[in-house]
């Protein structure tokens, strides 16, 4: 999500950095939209089947307007990205490192691991079988796709390096695109009993990483060349910014109302569901963080690149959760709750990072 920070800063060292008005209340408008789609989905059922059924193909599961609104909000965060700079990595690569250990050797098992022992143990009874297997899945997507341009807003909050934190998100980038759609399906057929239809994944892989990420790339490099980066990033990219917002809590809705039946009399599954997420946030944030240390990356480095374990791509993970199982399935909905705890989680782990930068050398 492209996200637009407050202006006020920089003009004085002393005045504290925050999000702005929109980021920092993000939570209340994700469960505004829930309440909204989930009325609409009750009070409106034709209208609600009708968006439903509106699919590329028939039985597709994606879903035409949900797809629209998602490239909406994955285009203008890949506007962001350049990928020249991942050839400064060379210079400090301890910090990468750490990184991607994390995000693609750690992150997405520990999820794994923990929904199991959640979804098909202790919250088994309460849930069933089937919906056990759903979160399982919607949890694995969560945590296969890293942060990117959340990241810049934790990274600005706890003066990280916005160069370096460039470099992490790119290269991240660039290993989701090989990495993405074997990890969550090796994960999903281990921990539950869901099968994956690889060609649905391999398409939505195409559809919201390979063609928003071109597409964003070629149009940095040619309006950067014919407009000047100045107008870029203060005109083109900063014209997204009410879109995409816009883009994301009509898609909440949408999402909401598809799963109003299956969540009426269920909402206690979305504290269910948020328990395993957080636990696995602070453990990989917790790690990342603590890695850094020991091998006594430089402070600016360490933070952004903790944070970057903890959070999610929650863009690309609700696309591929709603293309693998449809937009009223448990798995949509335990990706949705990612966006929901996102927010307060992560600033709670940025005023950690930032209560303890006396760790770090200089």
């Amino acid at each position: 999500m492209t996200l637009e920070l407050s202006k006020t800063v920089n003009t004085h060292q002393d005045v504290p950095k925050r999000l702005g008005f929109f980021e920092r209340y993000l939570s209340i408008w994700v469960a505004l939209c829930m309440g909204i789609g989930i009325f609409l989905g009750k009070q409106l059922p034709e209208l609600t089947d009708t968006l439903r059924k509106m699919e590329f193909g028939q039985d597709s599961h994606i879903n035409l307007p949900i797809a629209l609104l998602i490239w909406l909000m994955i285009y203008p965060m890949m506007l962001k990205i350049d990928f020249s700079s991942i050839l400064d990595v060379r210079k400090r690569p301890r910090g990468i490192l750490i990184t991607l250990f994390v995000n693609w050797l750690v992150k997405p098992f520990s999820m794994a691991l923990i929904g199991w022992v959640f979804f098909k143990h202790l919250w088994l009874p309460f849930i069933g079988e089937e919906l056990a297997d759903q979160y399982i899945a919607g949890c694995i997507i969560l945590a296969a796709a890293p942060c990117t341009a959340m990241v810049f807003v934790w990274s600005y909050l706890t003066d990280g390096d916005p160069a370096y934190t460039l470099v992490q998100v790119s290269v991240n980038d660039l290993i989701m695109l090989v990495l993405f759609a074997p990890i969550v399906a090796f994960l999903i057929t281990g921990a539950s009993d869901l099968t994956v239809p690889y060609d649905v994944l391999f398409y939505s892989v195409i559809a919201f990483i390979v063609i928003p990420l071109t597409l964003g790339s070629l149009s940095r490099v040619i309006l950067i060349k014919v407009k000047g980066l100045d107008w870029f990033e203060n005109r083109f990219i900063v014209f997204f910014h009410p879109i995409t917002m816009l883009a994301l809590l009509t898609t909440l809705i949408f999402i909401f109302a598809f799963q109003a039946d299956n969540i009426t009399g269920k909402l206690s599954h979305v504290i269910l569901i948020a328990i395993p997420i957080l636990i696995q946030v602070y453990f990989n944030s917790s790690l990342a963080y603590g890695l850094m240390k020991v091998f006594k990356v430089p402070f600016n480095v360490a933070a952004p690149g903790a944070l970057i374990g903890a959070s999610n791509f929650f863009e690309l993970a609700v696309a591929t959760a709603i293309a693998l199982y449809g937009p009223e399935s448990g798995a949509a909905l335990a990706t949705v709750v990612g966006v929901l705890v996102e927010v307060p989680v992560m600033l709670s782990v940025c005023s950690f990072c930032n209560r303890t930068r006396h760790w770090f050398p200089e």
